[in-house]
């Protein structure tokens, strides 16, 4: 017998939010990731932060990456700014992010909400990391679950 893991996303949400990352990384050389899971037992934040390693984002040559963390069951969402965007933005950034995002999670629209997140952030990148000549995707697009 063979089992298989529920898709958290249909694949049309999955290239939403791959293109929604595109068009914002299209502006700057910050690099934009999004994990979601089913559920988050502790911490949305400290999972994000743990999942930011996993995915080795702290290895972008800016320092500019951006993770956005969601487990959909258990309502966590989070958003965690590595050390060169964090500098540059105050915590009310981060915090108007996550309320944008959660206005749409609580209408179950969790597609909606992350891509306007996603779409502040590539605005905000842009502001302090602009797309450079040379620029390189420094990290997959892909959605990591």
């Amino acid at each position: 017998m063979m089992f298989f893991k529920k898709r958290l996303l249909s694949a049309a949400d999955d290239a939403r939010l791959i293109k929604a990352i595109q068009l914002a990384e299209a502006k700057t050389s910050g690099e934009i990731r999004v994990h979601i899971e089913k559920t988050c037992k502790g911490d949305a934040l400290e999972e994000c932060k743990k999942h930011f390693v996993k995915l080795n984002m702290q290895q972008t040559k800016d320092r500019n990456g951006i993770l956005f963390f969601l487990a959909i069951e258990s309502k966590s969402f989070a958003v965690w700014g590595d050390e060169g965007i964090h500098q540059k933005v105050n915590d009310e950034f981060w915090k108007s992010i996550t309320d944008c995002a959660i206005s749409y999670f609580k209408q179950n629209d969790y597609v909606s909400g992350i891509e306007k997140a996603v779409e502040l952030c590539g605005e905000k990148l842009k502001l302090f990391f602009p797309i450079e000549t040379d620029d390189k995707n420094e990290l997959s697009n892909t959605i990591s679950y």
